[in-house]
C-alpha cells in the first residue's frame, strides 16, 4: 500500500501545467458521460464501432489521470438502458467491450488498488458481460484506492422505480414505516447506496443534458461540458474539467 502511495505522489508531481492546482480541492466522485464515439467515427468515414474501440482507450487514460490526482470515485456511462434500441451489431460490440478492456487493463487497475463495480440492472446483459464484470469485482474487492463504477444497462428514472418497487415491498411486508420515508432511505435503495454522490460530471460532445444518468444522484452536482468528442478527450481536458470545479463556490441552496 505505501509504494502505491508512493507512486501516485511521483506521478501528481509530473502533471502538466493546465489551471488545475494539484494540491487544491479535488473532487470525491467524478461523473463521466461519454458521449460522441460515434460523431468520431463518422467524421473519419469509420464504423461506429471504431468509435467505441477508440473510445476505450480513452477510458484507460481518464481513470489513470483520476487516479493519479486522488479522485476517490468515479463512475463512467457506458450502456444506457435506451442503448438496447441501437443495430443490433453495434449493442453486440458494446457488450464484448467491457470483457475486452477487463482482459488488458484489469492486472494494471489491480497494481493501482482500483476497485470496479457495475451500477445498473443485470437483467438482459449477455453472460460473457456479466461474468467479465462480476469476474474484475471479485478481483478487487479488497483494493482500496479509485473506485470505478461502470454504469451499465443504467437508467436514472429505472433506478428510482426499483427502489420505490423494494421500498414498497418492504412497507407490505411490515419492515419499513411509510412515515419514516426520507431522502436518506431512498439513497440507501439506489445503486449508489454506499458512495457519496458525484461532485461533478463531465459530458463530452456538445451534448448538454443528462440523458437519464443518475438522476436522483446529481441534484447538487457541478455540471462541465465540453465540444471535445470522447475519443479526443485527453487528460490535458479533465485537468481543464477540475481546474473550472476548483473555481467554483457549491452552496448547495444557501446563500
Amino acid at each position: 500500500m505505501l509504494e502505491h502511495l508512493a507512486r501516485k505522489w511521483t506521478r501528481k508531481e509530473k502533471q502538466p501545467d493546465s489551471g488545475m492546482d494539484a494540491s487544491g480541492k479535488i473532487p470525491v466522485h467524478v461523473a463521466v458521460i461519454m458521449d460522441g464515439n460515434g460523431r468520431w467515427a463518422n467524421l473519419r468515414s469509420l464504423p461506429r464501432v471504431a468509435g467505441h474501440r477508440a473510445g476505450m482507450k480513452t477510458v484507460k487514460e481518464v481513470v489513470k489521470a483520476a487516479d493519479e490526482i486522488g479522485i476517490r470515485y468515479m463512475t463512467m456511462y457506458a450502456f444506457s438502458t435506451e442503448n438496447w434500441k441501437r443495430p443490433r451489431d453495434e449493442v453486440d460490440f458494446l457488450m464484448r467491450l467491457p470483457q475486452e478492456f477487463l482482459s488488458t487493463e484489469l492486472d494494471e487497475l489491480i497494481d493501482r488498488g482500483v476497485r470496479i463495480r457495475m451500477l445498473g440492472s443485470r437483467d438482459k446483459l449477455p453472460a460473457h458481460t456479466l461474468e467479465a464484470l462480476l469476474i474484475a469485482e471479485e478481483r478487487t474487492r479488497e483494493n482500496t484506492g479509485l473506485q470505478l463504477n461502470f454504469a451499465l444497462n443504467y437508467g436514472g428514472r429505472d433506478e428510482i422505480v426499483k427502489a420505490f418497487m423494494e421500498m414498497a415491498a418492504q412497507v407490505q411486508a411490515g419492515l419499513l414505516d411509510p412515515s419514516k420515508l426520507d431522502e436518506k432511505e431512498i439513497s440507501r435503495h439506489l445503486y449508489t447506496s454506499e458512495i457519496p454522490d458525484p461532485d461533478l460530471l463531465i459530458r463530452t460532445s456538445g451534448e448538454i443534458r443528462l440523458s437519464n444518468f443518475m438522476l436522483w444522484q446529481l441534484a447538487y452536482t457541478e455540471l462541465w461540458f465540453t465540444d471535445v468528442l470522447w475519443p479526443d478527450f485527453t487528460r490535458e481536458h479533465f485537468y481543464q474539467a477540475i481546474a473550472e470545479y476548483q473555481g467554483r463556490a457549491r452552496r448547495y441552496g444557501a446563500v
